[in-house]
């Protein structure tokens, strides 16, 4: 399985095969029925092609990656996607995002986290399916839906609860909060608290990458940058500029959109005027792959191509994973513009029960290993709020740190010397 490249931006189908395959039934939207919204296709791959294909609005076909792999496989080996520890590592990882940011949720119905807090539950296929096939020198940039992102990438729960709950043992030392997870020791470059904002920084990180290999010689650094947005910043300039200069200079990133259909309140749907993100890939000059973002195998045989293609030169590629988020758009979101029958659409389809099913069919696990994996993850989140609600509260001395670009934070004065070393400038407004 592979993506197709070309300097023509005119997709066509990789397959027909499986187009044929009627065995997943669409589900309709009461108010506008649509073969996008609560779509259960499976695949759909749009590589590039020849200046030959004068149909380019011919819809492509969809192919299921499971099919892909059986036809490529000889016939007596195993069709599995997954082995028993890959299995075991993806379910881990899920309900670790799952669990934790059930937790949040109850944290902050409690007052112990403070401002916007935008919880992950149900799209824990997407971040899973990529950040797992990473290696720890790949970067990662967020949104302002970021908890689970840093999880997977393996910042510590403890670290994540403690910046959540504004203490000084959080992964930014309680300056962050909630939309602004950062680790330089596990390349995660940030949550942007605004739709667009880490797009263009996960580009600059794919050109360094680049830029180590082919200046600087560095013949090891295969470095990949995944970049994480939702579907709202698809009509947003930095999106567009972006996987421009990406296709441009054949940059190492991945760009994945975690199209959850709503943006706030904003339907997908009434907010683009062609909903099929994948289709401004090609426009660029890169592949555009539609995914079924509730299937984490899906997801993570999709993302091992792209990661691939990047590592290995042959420049970037935009994935639109179609998944759908199961709380409001925030806690502070009483979620009362989606219809009922959507939700209770997407909840059948609930990512972690899907894997579970999957591994149960197959045999590669028993119900005590992942009832003993919920436990430890249960403890482990029990865990990361005690720490949290035990560490303390920055210091006042803090709050101007990395404001300015001195060592200490407060400004240099007149005369060349810290303005925190004048015995005046902790009056008046500094008390407050």
């Amino acid at each position: 399985m592979s993506f197709a490249t070309t300097k023509f931006a005119h997709p066509i189908p990789l397959s027909t095969t499986a187009a044929r395959s009627n065995d997943h039934k669409p589900f309709l939207d009461p108010f506008k029925a649509t073969r996008f919204l609560g779509s259960t296709h499976k695949f759909r791959f749009h590589p590039l092609t020849n200046s030959n294909h004068t149909n380019i609005h011919r819809r492509s076909a969809v192919v299921a990656v499971s099919d892909v792999l059986k036809a490529k496989k000889p016939k007596s080996t195993s069709n599995l996607l997954i082995t028993k520890e890959e299995g075991l590592e993806l379910y881990e990882d899920m309900v670790l995002g799952r669990a934790f940011e059930d937790m949040c949720a109850q944290m902050y119905y409690r007052g112990k986290m403070f401002g916007f807090v935008h919880l992950y539950n149900g799209q824990e296929a997407v971040s899973t399916g990529f950040i797992k096939l990473l290696k720890k020198e790949d970067c990662v940039a967020s949104t302002y839906r970021d908890h689970v992102h840093a999880l997977s990438k393996g910042v510590s729960p403890r670290a994540v609860m403690s910046e959540l709950f504004g203490k000084t043992t959080g992964c930014c030392r309680g300056q962050g909060g909630s939309m602004h997870m950062f680790s330089s020791e596990h390349n995660v470059l940030g949550g942007f608290a605004f739709i667009g904002e880490g797009i263009p920084v996960a580009t600059g990180a794919a050109f360094t990458s680049k830029y180590r290999r082919e200046v600087l010689k560095e013949a090891d650094c295969d470095h990949v940058t995944v970049a994480f947005f939702g579907d709202g910043t698809c009509n947003n300039g930095q999106f567009f500029e972006c996987l421009n200069m990406a296709a441009l200079w054949k940059l190492p990133i991945v760009f994945v959109v975690e199209n959850n259909l709503w943006a706030i309140g904003m339907s997908h749907l009434r907010a683009t005027s062609d909903p099929e993100i994948w289709k401004k890939g090609p426009a660029f000059g890169m592949p555009g792959v539609h995914v079924d973002g509730m299937d984490v195998l899906k997801v993570r045989e999709v993302a091992k191509e792209a990661i691939g293609r990047a590592r290995r030169g042959e420049g970037p590629t935009l994935v639109e994973c179609e998944t759908y988020r199961f709380r409001g758009h925030s806690l502070a979101d009483p979620d009362e513009l989606r219809d009922p029958a959507e939700k209770a659409h997407y909840a059948t389809r609930d990512p972690i029960t899907a894997l579970k099913k999957y591994m149960f069919e197959n045999n590669l696990v028993s119900e005590p290993e992942l009832k003993a994996i919920e436990k430890k993850i249960d403890e482990v989140v029990e865990e990361a709020v005690e720490f949290a609600d035990e560490s303390p509260h920055p210091g006042r001395s803090q709050l101007l740190e990395n404001v300015f670009a001195d060592p200490k934070g407060f400004g240099i004065g007149p005369d060349g010397r810290y303005r925190c070393e004048d015995p005046k400038f902790t009056e008046g407004t500094a008390h407050v």
